[in-house]
């Protein structure tokens, strides 16, 4: 056997014997991807640690499940992390309320050195209340827009992320651009 195994094998072996040296394999392959991932939509690290390290508790545990559909060549690990990851991420600035959307607010103005995606699409736009706009639209909608269009992932990927047929990101981006168009006209 070679020195590397796939993501599927590690998968496998995580999930079938609770395999330590998989999951650390796991951990260290795709740790750093998520985390930086993650601070591109929570610009406090704590809370993005966290989600780290409760999304590959989750794998861990056996509470997240991966569903191989295809060979194992072609198992995206890193759209199932990233899904498990991005719902933590929600769940955990819900939770959070107030003080939580306080922080993140804080966190900002610290960084504005750092321009991110979102202040990079909302800076570019001349006319109408594109931040306004965004919140209006149902979380289904925006989610799809967030994944397809600041994270840049194609629809298969955001299909993935999502956990919703590829059919559905095309018609829901559908939908939300018809509705921006319609409230910044």
């Amino acid at each position: 056997m070679s020195g590397t195994r796939s993501d599927g094998e590690l998968l496998r072996a995580v999930a079938a014997d609770a395999d330590r040296r998989a999951f650390e394999e796991l951990y260290r392959r795709y740790a750093p991807w998520l985390t930086a991932r993650l601070r591109g939509r929570c610009a406090d690290p704590a809370v993005v640690d966290d989600v780290v390290q409760e999304t590959f508790l989750a794998v861990w545990r056996g509470t997240a499940r991966y569903r191989e559909t295809e060979t194992t060549e072609n198992t995206d690990a890193a759209g199932w992390l990233w899904r498990i990851g991005s719902r933590r991420l929600v769940d955990a600035l819900r939770g959070d309320g107030a003080r939580g959307r306080l922080r993140q607010a804080l966190a900002r103005l610290r960084h504005r050195d750092e321009v991110s995606a979102e202040e990079r699409v909302l800076a570019g736009v001349e006319h109408g209340d594109l931040a306004g706009a965004l919140v209006r639209l149902s979380p289904e909608l925006r989610a799809v827009l967030q994944a397809t269009v600041i994270d840049g992932l194609t629809t298969r990927e955001a299909a993935v992320l999502l956990g919703i047929p590829p059919g559905t990101v095309k018609t829901r981006a559908m939908r939300a651009r018809t509705r921006l168009r319609e409230e910044l006209a």
